[in-house]
C-alpha cells in the first residue's frame, strides 16, 4: 500500500488531516501508530480547527523535518537548505491546490467555522469538503520529494 493510500485510510478511519499524513509514515519515523497520532493531533483543521496552515501540510512538514531536518543549531547552511526544501514542498502543494491555508482551501472567512468541535465523520462530510484530496496530495508530494533525495 502506498503512503497516499495509507493516509487516506487513516483519514477515513477518523484521523485528522495531519494525523493521517504522519501516521502513513509512522514506520519510516520509527514510531508506532499511537505515537504518530499523538504527535500530529494538535494540527488538524489548520491547527486545532483555527483554519490556519492546512493540517495535511503540517503533517507533511513534520515527517519531512523528522526524516530530513537539521539538528546542528549553529549551521546556517543546513538550516537554509532545509528551508529551501520545505518551501519547495509548500509551493508544490500550493500549485496543486491554490493555497496552504486551511480556511482558504475550504473557502471560509477568517474565524468562520473555527469551533473546536470536530466535524462528524460521515460520507456526506467527506464529499462536502476537499480535505480527503489534500491528505492524498500531501502524502504523495512527500513521497515524491523523499524519493529524489
Amino acid at each position: 500500500m502506498t503512503h497516499e493510500e495509507l493516509a487516506l485510510q487513516y483519514f477515513t478511519n477518523g484521523a485528522n488531516c495531519a494525523q493521517a499524513v504522519v501516521m502513513a509514515f509512522h514506520e519510516e519515523l520509527g514510531m508506532d501508530e499511537k505515537t504518530a497520532a499523538r504527535l500530529a493531533s494538535s494540527f488538524g483543521g489548520g491547527i486545532g480547527r483555527l483554519r490556519e496552515v492546512c493540517g495535511a501540510v503540517s503533517g507533511m512538514m513534520m515527517v519531512y523535518g523528522y526524516l530530513k531536518g537539521y539538528d546542528d543549531l549553529n549551521d546556517p547552511d543546513a538550516k537554509k537548505a532545509h528551508y529551501e526544501n520545505v518551501q519547495a514542498l509548500a509551493n508544490a502543494f500550493r500549485e496543486e491546490n491554490g493555497s496552504i491555508i486551511c480556511r482558504e482551501l475550504l473557502s471560509l472567512k477568517k474565524n468562520e467555522n473555527s469551533d473546536p468541535t470536530p466535524t462528524p465523520r460521515t460520507t456526506a462530510a467527506f464529499h462536502a469538503r476537499p480535505c480527503f484530496g489534500f491528505v492524498a496530495t500531501a502524502a504523495r508530494l512527500l513521497d515524491e520529494k523523499l524519493k529524489t533525495e
